[in-house]
């Protein structure tokens, strides 16, 4: 009889934890941009309990990427149509970097790299070439990087040479026993890996000194100025999870400022089976709130499906002042953008061909 009850109550226990039915993004769902969290993806069908499990199964995608460019006030207005285009391309570019290697059954691990390293090197993004400068008119970038298998990760912080951060960091990860490295320090072990190093001009493009020069000018930041982050979420063939991120932080920061981007938890986080996340906005927030981490622990604890559960994260963001977005994604692939700004630069890649990219809010 006791083994009865207790296999009764074990039962009982067990369904009421059942997780939500995974939901899928849709880049042209109606989006919300209010004080709350704002989300750019549509409710997956409904599942009872007993399907719920077969469905996400049968969902789960051979392999996906997400990226995000950044979010801020992007506004159709602002934009002419070649640097719409160009940033499309940009975008395009980068999630087939990150598709080349799972289509051909790479990790997820090798494709965030990939991803976010082709937007390091393009001067449409505040990442690596093109990154924004700091009161002293220099350049300090941050990147991090996680694989949700072992949940190893690797970070640099205040880096001024490293011509890709994000190489950096993925080296702290796989060739060190640290997780994370900051200014010269990070500079030195990069170099004795042997990554390039570069002069720190190398970084600097006219865009970025403009914009410096306005706001040292006008002690006013636009929020383009505290935006701009990139990085990149994925699922590989065997299901394991990855997400990167990389940044210049925010123009005319001070010297040693360190954002949320480099913060596993705060800007990025990978854990099999839960979800990947990668964060983009104003970083003091972020931190604060723990956002990635926040999200993820909402999905395995509280069974939340990962739109809600990053609403949730971003709401704490808007509630002490701050604004950005997110790209999440589940442990069976399913994906999220959610933002509380007026656009992130966005897209999607999976494989069953289908590409997706988007700039402004949904039906803006």
């Amino acid at each position: 009889m006791k083994h009865l009850i207790a296999g009764l109550i074990l039962s009982a226990a067990l369904a009421a934890c059942t997780p939500d039915a995974p939901e899928q993004s849709e880049l042209g769902a109606a989006s919300d941009t209010s004080a709350d969290a704002s989300a750019d993806m549509s409710e997956a069908p409904q599942a009872t309990d007993e399907t719920e499990t077969d469905m996400a199964t049968a969902q789960r995608p051979d392999w996906r990427i997400v990226i995000h460019g950044g979010a801020g006030v992007i506004l159709r207005e602002n934009l002419s149509d070649e640097q719409e285009a160009a940033y499309t391309a940009a975008l395009e570019a980068a999630l087939q970097a990150g598709a080349g290697i799972l289509s051909n059954g790479g990790s997820s691990l090798d494709a965030v790299q990939a991803a976010v390293l082709t937007m390091e090197d393009d001067l449409l993004f505040n990442a690596g070439y093109g990154a924004v400068m700091t009161a002293d008119r220099m350049h300090e970038l941050d990147a991090s990087i996680m694989e949700g298998n072992q949940r190893d990760a690797g970070s640099v912080a205040g880096v001024t040479r490293v011509k890709n951060p994000i190489l950096a960091a993925r080296a702290v990860m796989d060739q060190s026993e640290h997780v994370m490295f900051a200014g010269e320090g990070a500079d030195s072990f990069a170099g004795s890996v042997g990554l390039e190093l570069v002069e720190n001009d190398y970084f600097t493009t006219d865009r970025r000194v403009e914009a410096l020069d306005r706001v040292l000018e006008t002690r006013e930041r636009t929020d383009a100025d505290r935006h701009g982050t990139v990085g990149a979420v994925a699922i590989d063939q065997n299901g394991n999870l990855a997400a990167a991120t990389t940044t210049g932080g925010m123009t005319a920061k001070m010297h040693g400022r360190i954002g949320d981007a480099p913060l596993i938890g705060a800007a990025t986080y990978a854990q099999n089976g839960v979800c990947a996340v990668s964060a983009t906005g104003h970083g003091e927030y972020f931190i604060r709130v723990g956002v990635a981490k926040t999200i993820c622990s909402r999905v395995e604890l509280a069974g939340e499906g990962i739109q809600t559960a990053a609403e949730n994260a971003l709401a704490q963001v808007a509630d002490l002042g701050g604004d950005g977005g997110v790209i999440v994604m589940g442990g069976e692939g399913e994906f999220a953008y959610v933002f509380n700004s007026k656009g992130m630069y966005r897209g999607m890649m999976d494989a069953d061909g289908t590409l997706e990219t988007a700039i402004f809010e949904a039906g803006k």
